[in-house]
Order: C-alpha cells, then sequence, then structure tokens
C-alpha cells in the first residue's frame, strides 16, 4: 500500500452495506455467584475476525423470517430465529420450548442436517414439536460495525442461560476452538495479547466479570460506553492498541489509513495520516477522552513520510504540544523542524501506565527508506505501517523503493517471530508469521513471473509487465509497473537479468 500515484483519482468513499446478525452471550451459573461463558475461535481465513474470539452467532438468513417466535414479530422475530440457528449450528445448543424431549443425538443430527443443509431449521422445529419463544432471548445490547470495515454487520445481542442438561461443542470447520471460560481468565488472555477481542464481545466480557443477575447484565449489556449510535469510538483489540481509521488520500481499494494510540498511561500516537480536519479533529477526540480519564500524550509516532501517514501529524503536533519521532530518512523528506526526534533501529521506547509498555523500533526499509516498524515486548504485537497491508497491497516504488530490502525486512519480521500484526490499511491479522510467510511466496511468485515473462529477444517494462500481471486488472498495471521495476532491479543485482536500453535479458 501507498499513497496515491499521481494522476490517480480517488473514488468516494462508499462504506460497505450492513447485514442484520444476531449474536448470543451464553452464559453458565457458578456457585453462588458469577457465571461462565462459552466463547468461540474464529477461523483465521474467515473473512469477517479471523482469528478473533468471539460469541456464537451470525446473519440473518431470508428463511429465518419464516419460522414464528412467541413474543416477537417481523425483524424482531427473524432475530430470534438467526441468534437460535447459529447457536445449534456453532455450538450444539438448542434454545426452544420442548427441548428438552430431544436427546443428545437428535440434536447432534438436527445440527449436522443444517451444516449441511440437508433441511432448514423451519422444518427441524416442526419435525421435532419445538417453538422458539423470544423470553429465552434476553435483549442484550446493539453493535453496528463502523464503516470503515469491509464487512459490516448490525448485531443484536441476546442474553441466555445454556440448558442444564446441554453442553456446548464447537465441530470442526469454520471454528478453531470453543470452551467455558471465566470472563476474568478471557479478560487477563485479552490483557496479555493472546486473545483478540471486538469492541461488543470486550465490553460483554467485562459485564459478564461481574455476574450478579441476568436481568442486571442485561442491563448493563445493552447500555455500553464509547459506542454513540451502536458504533464502537474506541477500538482496542488487545490491552494499550487503540485502533483509528482515517479517510484518506490513499491507494485503492483502501479508503483510510489506521492511526494508532498505544499506551495505557503515556499514549504514542501513530501515523496520524489524514489532511482534513474534520477527520484528525476525530483523533483528538478520542485522545481528550483519554487525557480526561488520567492518560497523557507523549509523542507522535511516523511510520514514514507517504502522505497518507504523515498528512495531519503537524496538526496534531501543534493541537497537543508533543513532539513527533520518526527516522532520519523520514525526516529529510519532511520540512525542516517537523521531526523533533530521530529513532534508530533496535532502540526501545518505554509508556509509563498501567501496565507500562517496552517498544521496540525496528528500521524496516524496503517499501519506504526511512520505514519503522513498532513491537510490543509483551505481547509480540507489531505495528507494522506499510509492510503489510489488511486490504490491499504493498507497492514497492523504485528508487524509494527497494525489493531487495523489502524481502529481508518481511523475512526479519517473521524470524523474530511476531504475533498479532497491526498494517496501516484494513483489519488487523491475527497470525503474523502466516500473514509473512504468504507475502513471501507470493513475491517469489511474482519475481518467477516477471524473470520467466522475458522472452529469448528480450522485453520492455511494459511487455513484461503484461505478460507476467495477466492475472491484474489493467486499470492496476501503471501500479504494478512500479513493483515489477523493483523486481527487475532485484533480479539486475543478482545477475540473472541483464538491462540494455530499455529492455530487458536474461543474463
Amino acid at each position: 500500500m501507498s499513497e496515491a500515484l499521481p494522476g490517480m483519482q480517488k473514488p468516494p468513499v462508499q462504506p460497505a452495506r450492513v447485514r442484520d446478525a444476531a449474536a448470543v452471550v451464553l452464559y453458565r451459573r457458578r456457585g453462588a455467584g458469577g457465571a461462565a461463558v462459552f466463547w468461540l475461535k474464529r477461523g483465521k481465513d474467515l473473512r469477517f475476525a479471523g482469528g478473533f474470539y468471539a460469541f456464537p452467532g451470525g446473519r440473518v438468513d431470508p428463511a429465518d423470517s419464516e419460522v414464528p417466535v412467541e413474543g416477537a414479530e417481523g425483524l424482531d422475530a427473524a432475530l430470534v430465529v438467526a441468534a437460535a440457528r447459529e447457536l445449534l449450528e456453532e455450538t450444539g445448543v438448542l434454545v426452544a420450548d420442548g427441548a428438552d424431549r430431544v436427546s443428545a443425538r437428535q440434536r447432534a443430527d438436527m445440527r449436522r442436517a443444517l451444516l449441511e443443509a440437508k433441511a432448514t431449521f423451519a422444518t427441524l422445529l416442526k419435525e421435532h414439536g419445538l417453538r422458539l419463544r423470544k423470553r429465552d432471548f434476553v435483549d442484550a445490547g446493539r453493535w453496528i460495525t463502523p464503516p470503515f470495515m469491509p464487512v459490516r454487520f448490525d448485531a443484536r445481542f441476546f442474553l441466555v442461560e445454556a440448558p442444564a442438561a446441554q453442553d456446548a461443542e464447537v465441530w470442526p470447520g469454520e471454528l478453531s476452538e470453543g470452551r467455558w471460560i471465566k470472563p476474568a481468565e478471557a479478560l487477563e488472555l485479552w490483557n496479555e495479547g493472546r486473545a483478540l477481542l471486538h469492541p461488543p464481545n470486550l465490553h460483554a466480557m467485562r459485564v459478564m466479570a461481574t455476574f450478579t443477575t441476568p436481568e442486571d447484565a442485561a442491563q448493563r449489556l445493552s447500555t455500553p460506553q464509547n459506542a454513540p449510535g451502536h458504533i464502537p469510538s474506541r477500538i482496542e483489540f488487545q490491552r494499550g492498541i487503540h485502533l483509528f481509521p482515517l479517510e484518506t488520500d490513499t491507494l485503492p481499494p483502501a479508503t483510510h489509513t489506521n492511526a494508532y494510540v498505544v499506551g495505557n498511561g503515556e499514549l504514542l500516537i501513530v501515523d496520524p495520516g489524514s489532511k482534513e480536519v474534520r477527520q484528525y479533529a476525530r483523533l483528538l477526540a478520542l485522545i481528550a477522552g483519554m487525557v480526561a480519564e488520567g492518560k497523557r500524550p507523549r509523542a507522535i509516532f511516523l511510520t514514514h513520510h507517504h502522505a497518507d501517514h504523515v498528512g495531519g501529524a503537524l496538526a496534531v503536533k501543534e493541537r497537543l504540544k508533543i513532539p513527533i519521532w520518526a527516522h532520519e530518512r523520514t525526516a529529510e523528506r519532511l520540512p525542516a523542524g517537523a521531526v523533533d526526534r530521530l529513532l534508530v533501529d533496535d532502540e526501545v521506547i518505554d509508556l509509563q501506565g498501567l501496565p507500562a509498555m517496552k517498544l521496540r523500533v525496528l528500521h524496516t526499509p524496503g517499501h519506504a527508506r526511512g520505514h519503522l516498524c513498532l513491537i510490543d515486548e509483551a505481547t509480540r504485537a507489531a505495528i507494522v505501517g506499510d509492510m503489510v497491508a489488511g486490504v490491499g497491497t504493498i507497492v514497492i516504488d523504485p528508487p524509494e523503493g527497494d525489493m531487495t530490502d523489502y524481502l529481508a525486512q518481511l523475512e526479519r519480521l517473521k524470524n523474530l517471530p511476531v504475533s498479532t500484526l497491526y498494517p496501516a490499511h484494513g483489519p488487523v491479522i491475527p497470525d503474523g508469521p502466516g500473514k509473512l510467510e504468504e507475502y513471501l511466496l507470493h513475491r517469489q511468485h511474482r519475481e518467477r513471473l516477471v524473470f520467466e515473462a522475458i522472452p529469448r529477444f528480450g522485453a520492455t517494462l511494459h511487455e513484461v509487465v503484461k505478460k507476467a500481471y495477466a492475472d491484474t486488472m489493467e486499470a492496476m498495471h501503471p501500479i504494478a509497473e512500479r513493483s515489477a521495476q523493483a523486481i527487475l532491479i532485484k533480479l539486475v543485482r543478482e545477475g540473472r537479468v541483464v538491462r540494455r536500453d530499455e529492455r530487458y535479458f536474461h543474463a
């Protein structure tokens, strides 16, 4: 990913369509007080929240509106149906009037029939004489996915007590694991960066950690803080790393650059990239709320100099009266005096707070000569700027970009190793090493295509791109030319290709 290239017109930002969905906070009471909840881990390859921990749930299907629900009509009924259906599909738990007459084997058969699309939920309920009731699914809040996400849901949460005679179990498939857990344990895993949670699920775990009665829990689940219009304004997938995407003039298909606010006391603000006042004003409002809670902005950290990463840096610096930190090569590309501290490879930034954080700076040239990453030493989470992207691709654009350096730094990050990757564009990537390996393999494949695109009598850059990037839309070929040139420079440097005038030949 990079800033938009000259001549490219940025399309207007069009948020993804919002789909109705339901989620179930399934719980069991524990002794004299407290509760355990059933959570599951979504498969890392799922498009939405892959690799995150969540509660059972999913989108409303058209057929859900055909199932009657005692005490509900219309969309309210369809949401209950979706909740009950997804609960059965993902956990094997059946919540319905008459479920106590259904054996464990019959529940498993119902579940299998649903998953294999051999029967509809309506048919299965009718066959077993079951009826859904609204009162079994207690309203527990509404959450709408923020507009910057590529997949969006309007999710209604329900609080459901697990039937005493049933147990929950995850079957192999889209879910990688699932179990009953004490909310306090889940929150500790979140604190340690070992369990990523979206804001609705983090809120639910915090509420259920102090469970007293279903009525109290439902009321608190339905009234979260920092969620105007049901959309979360604070996104903290793991403790101490807040994600805050800003609309920028970046390279499509991305429409935003992710700013990050890092720290639990002292705050480091990473890449306030939007030059639009209304955009960085939103970021400043978030920081103001954190200041009101006793936190203190310490500095702005720039991963590199591209406009979609530094657009609001000077304005934020002026408003917060804090310095800008960056690499020397980045400082050279910004106005004189803009950067107050030059960072070098392997130095450590200490952020005071509860808990304190130690962030190791890595100089990772390749996309840009002054590119930096930040590694949280406690969790190995990595804020990686434009080393990888959650959406789109990374452009290596010579002479600023260098493919040899870029591949070496991908390998370095993979071998550290890192855990979760926080990129500048697109969703967070829970399986950091897997994504880095994927990038390395993709680049090797593309290099092979570029090399093989050179015939015996040689080829121009344009001819190489036309053949090596035949799988890429022609409209993107001007961008592909930049990366292809970076590959050819690498091959020339390695002695595998020679350049004569404007043509490339095998050495």
